[in-house]
């Protein structure tokens, strides 16, 4: 079986109840159930979808940090019951989850975490279907790199999935280019679907060498240009995580992250606010459409539905090219 690449039909994509195409942004529900409650997650949920969104990113870690048994599936949970609460609505979503990055235990990550073995995937992958209640994903992440699992197992587990009809796409976060380029040669040469989606931090502005943004938590998790090289020699979908720097483009209460404290920097947040002087947007507006110019789906882990409301407005904002050409110059 030849298995085609989606990614590129992705940000084109339409919902099953308008002919309108579906928003690129990605709706992040990191924190649904710990500190977002169940209450405003629904509304997020709701706007969201009322709004044109499709992709909801959850996984099966979330939020382990910020939980009572220090263990994740809270998001999941809330999603799940909100996919209960609301009939249809799972035909106009797309849903993705990721594993292979909750703690064995409580206490024990980053150390001992669940990993990518065969069994591994197949137990977290159960785990996260009887949570959101549904009986396939449309996107599996593989969270982080499991250097103690020969990539090929793990491309053979989720082809194990994908054959069921559990799985329909494949993805990676927080992995080397390398390691992506031999699983998808392994999912190529067994006739099983390649990864053909990366999730990564990306954003605006660019980290000074040698350093990771807050947040960042894996040594290959920021945007490289040999990640960048790879999608773009194989077509494969980008989605950015914390593109907005956790809001500090906009909110003078939260600077900007020192790793970003460099000339390069000064330069780019000029022509942001040059670019949202012309078209009447905010920095992160800004950021988020140039984004999607680059073929970025960003993904909004915001809390409040200002942030949401927002984060729409920003992903279909029109840049043109001379606005592109300026953000361009100044990088």
């Amino acid at each position: 079986m030849t298995y085609e690449n989606t990614a590129t039909t992705a940000a084109t994509s339409t919902t099953s109840s308008a002919s309108a195409p579906a928003s690129p942004l990605v709706l992040g529900a990191m924190m649904f159930g710990t500190r977002i409650d169940e209450k405003t997650s629904f509304a997020l949920l709701d706007r969201f979808v009322e709004r044109g969104g499709e992709w909801i990113d959850t996984a099966d870690c979330y939020a382990f940090w910020a939980s009572q048994d220090g263990r994740g599936g809270d998001s999941e949970r809330v999603i799940g019951r909100w996919l209960a609460a609301r009939p249809g609505v799972r035909q106009r979503v797309r849903i993705a989850t990721k594993l292979g990055a909750e703690p064995l235990w409580a206490g024990s990550w980053p150390q001992v975490r669940a990993g990518l073995s065969r069994r591994a995937v197949a137990d977290a992958f159960a785990g996260s279907l009887d949570r959101l209640g549904v009986d396939s994903v449309d996107l599996l992440w593989l969270h982080q790199e499991d250097r103690a699992t020969p990539i090929e197992e793990t491309v053979d587990a989720v082809a194990d999935l994908v054959a069921s009809g559990a799985v329909r796409r494949v993805g990676a976060s927080n992995h080397p280019a390398w390691r992506i380029e031999r699983a998808r040669a392994h999912a190529a040469a067994t006739g099983t679907r390649p990864i053909d989606a990366l999730q990564l931090n990306a954003t605006y502005l660019r980290a000074r060498p040698g350093t990771l943004p807050e947040g960042v938590v894996h040594p290959f998790g920021l945007l490289s240009d040999e990640q960048r090289d790879i999608a773009e020699a194989y077509r494969l979908e980008v989605w950015a995580y914390t593109p907005l720097l956790s809001g500090a483009y906009d909110d003078p209460a939260k600077p900007v992250p020192p790793v970003y404290d460099h000339p390069g920097s000064t330069r780019r947040l000029a022509a942001l606010d040059d670019v949202a002087r012309d078209t009447g947007a905010t920095r992160g507006q800004v950021v988020l459409a140039w984004l999607v110019a680059q073929g970025i789906r960003p993904i909004l882990g915001g809390s409040k539905p200002y942030q949401l409301e927002a984060a729409l407005d920003g992903v279909s904002l029109d840049l043109t090219d001379e606005h592109l050409a300026r953000l361009a110059v100044a990088g």
